[in-house]
């Protein structure tokens, strides 16, 4: 397996399968214009197998962290370390970038989502914040 960042259209639109929807063009190139926003994609072979997407946040007295929007797998890969590898690598180019925290949310009944963010060192407060301190 290796990930990569998406640099382009046709990167978001190879994994389209992974999304809820299909990515919209207009969307797509925002987001990948934006320095603050991230997609990374696993593949398998070349085969798009998972992605996590990320927001830099800026708060003028806490300074910058990673919002981990998305993270998906598609099924046929599920149960490799696929989605924990995501994490790890949005988690590492978060702090590459200077950011002090990464977190997320989740459903507090969402077991395989906590456990891969366990695993990739989260922190679950109350069964639905997920953190993770970079600093």
């Amino acid at each position: 397996m290796k990930i990569r960042r998406a640099a382009s259209s046709d990167d978001v639109f190879a994994a389209a399968h992974l999304f809820d929807a299909q990515p919209l063009p207009d969307a797509t190139a925002r987001f990948l214009a934006q320095d603050h926003s991230h997609l990374l994609i696993a593949y398998v072979g070349e085969e798009p197998a998972g992605f996590v997407s990320g927001i830099e946040t800026t708060h003028p007295d806490k300074g910058t962290e990673m919002f981990l929007y998305e993270l998906g797998v598609d099924d046929a890969f599920l149960r490799r370390g696929i989605g924990t590898a995501l994490v790890e690598a949005l988690k590492t180019l978060a702090a590459e970038r200077g950011c002090y925290a990464m977190w997320t949310g989740t459903a507090a009944g969402d077991a395989a989502a906590q456990a891969t963010y366990r695993k990739a060192g989260g922190s679950i407060d109350d069964g639905a914040f997920v953190s993770w301190d970079l600093a």
